[in-house]
Formats: C-alpha cells, structure tokens, sequence
C-alpha cells in the first residue's frame, strides 16, 4: 500500500446537498484542487425518501474539474438492521447514469429488530447481550451489506463500538479476518476516517492481508477539511511498519 498516493485521494466529502454540509459543490472542489488532490468523492447522506438524488448527479456532473483532480459521485447511507439492510431510496442507479459507489455507514448499531440506537444497544447489552454476540451481529450485518452493492465503501467503520461502551480491542482476529474477507470479495473499499479515527491499524492491517481496496477519507462537512490528514497518517504508518 502506497501511503503517499493514498493521502492524494479524499473519498469521502459532504456538500450542501447534505444536510449538515457547508459548502457547495464548487467550493469542495476548489479546496481538493488548492490541497493537491488526485481524487475527490463526493458522499452526500441518503435515506429512503431522499428525492434529490437526479439534481445531485446532475450537480456534480456540471463540475469544472482542475487539471489532474477526477471527481466522483456516492452518497452515503446507514445499516438498517442485522440483515444489513440498507437506507437507500428506491431505484437508486449505480454505475452509468447513476453513483459511482454506495457507503455503507454504522450511524446505529445494526440490531435483530431494526437500527439500534447507542443507548438502546447498552440498555440490551445490560439486559444479556453478550460482547461477542453483538460483535458478531455486527459484522454479520456489515458483510451483508457489503454483498448487497455493486460498488461499496465501508464508511467509519467501527465508529459505532466507542458509543456502545466498547472498541475495536474488542474485535477478535476472527472478527477482523471475517470483515476484512467479505470487503474483499465483495469489492468494497475500506476507508481510513479522519474524523473519527477509525478503523484502527489493526483492522487496517486486516483488510490489507484480505487484499482489499483501501482509501482515505476526512468524512469532511467543510471544505476547509477537505484532504487533510492527521489520524489517516499516523493509523497508515502504525499499519504498515
């Protein structure tokens, strides 16, 4: 893994059209031109009744591109629940015509009746859940999810655990080869985020050995942000020395 080529690339960048992003379109552009980017991804949040989903294509493919920076078009969107149901809007189109990726994002942990909120997980982990059965409804659900797309992303993942009271030291080495084998042949990719420090060299290492696709994020809400790494560095240099 090429860590200097990775951190040309921002994969993951919200705009206006999500909404709790700050800037347009042509100002996120600007700023991945102005860092020095190779690759700029645009993943603007989706649910199932998202109707603007045609404007934002449509948006994104009048762009100005700078000279040497590709830009791309996904939206990002949450698990369901346990069968890794996905939030999508229906008919959503990928690939020609339509977004060139789907992230998959653990914004609720995935339970066996629906999307579980942070203090709805601990109150069921309280009442007998065990670690290891959440762990494995997790990633259960996260390999679901990922068959379930042509062109995926894993977005933050992980970030769910520290709000549920545990962290990535709680995933087995089984866990992890699990995750990082169904993100390999399912062709999705694993980003490093920024903003929240996740997934952690370990898991990172993980995925590398599996062979899958790995790509940098800032999961930025402001251009300002956009391709600037603190985190992704330090977890490339701990998972790869």
């Amino acid at each position: 893994m090429n860590g200097e080529a990775l951190l040309r690339g921002d994969f993951h960048v919200h705009s206006t059209f999500s909404d709790d992003g700050n800037d347009s379109l042509e100002v996120n552009v600007a700023a991945a031109s102005a860092a020095g980017l190779s690759e700029l991804r645009f993943a603007d949040h989706v649910r199932s009744g998202t109707t603007w989903v045609p404007d934002y294509l449509a948006a994104v493919a009048r762009l100005k591109r700078p000279e040497g920076l590709t830009v791309s078009c996904a939206v990002e969107t949450k698990i369901g629940d346990a069968s890794g149901r996905l939030d999508l809007p229906a008919g959503l189109r990928m690939g020609a015509g339509g977004v060139d990726a789907v992230l998959i994002a653990d914004h609720r942990f995935p339970g066996t009746d629906g999307a579980w909120t942070p203090e709805e997980t601990r109150r069921r982990m309280t009442a007998g859940l065990g670690v290891s059965d959440a762990l494995d409804l997790l990633i259960g659900a996260l390999g679901a999810a990922m068959r379930s797309v042509e062109a995926g992303q894993l977005a933050h993942c992980f970030s769910i655990l520290p709000k549920i009271g545990l962290s990535e030291d709680d995933l087995t080495d089984e866990h992890l080869r699990a995750w990082a084998a169904d993100a390999a042949h399912a062709g999705t990719a694993v980003e490093i985020n920024e903003k929240w420090d996740c997934p952690g060299p370990r898991a990172v290492r993980a995925a590398i050995a599996a062979g899958a696709h790995i790509v940098a994020s800032t999961d930025s809400h402001r251009a300002t942000d956009v391709g600037r790494y603190d985190n992704v560095t330090r977890i490339i240099a701990e998972a790869t020395r």
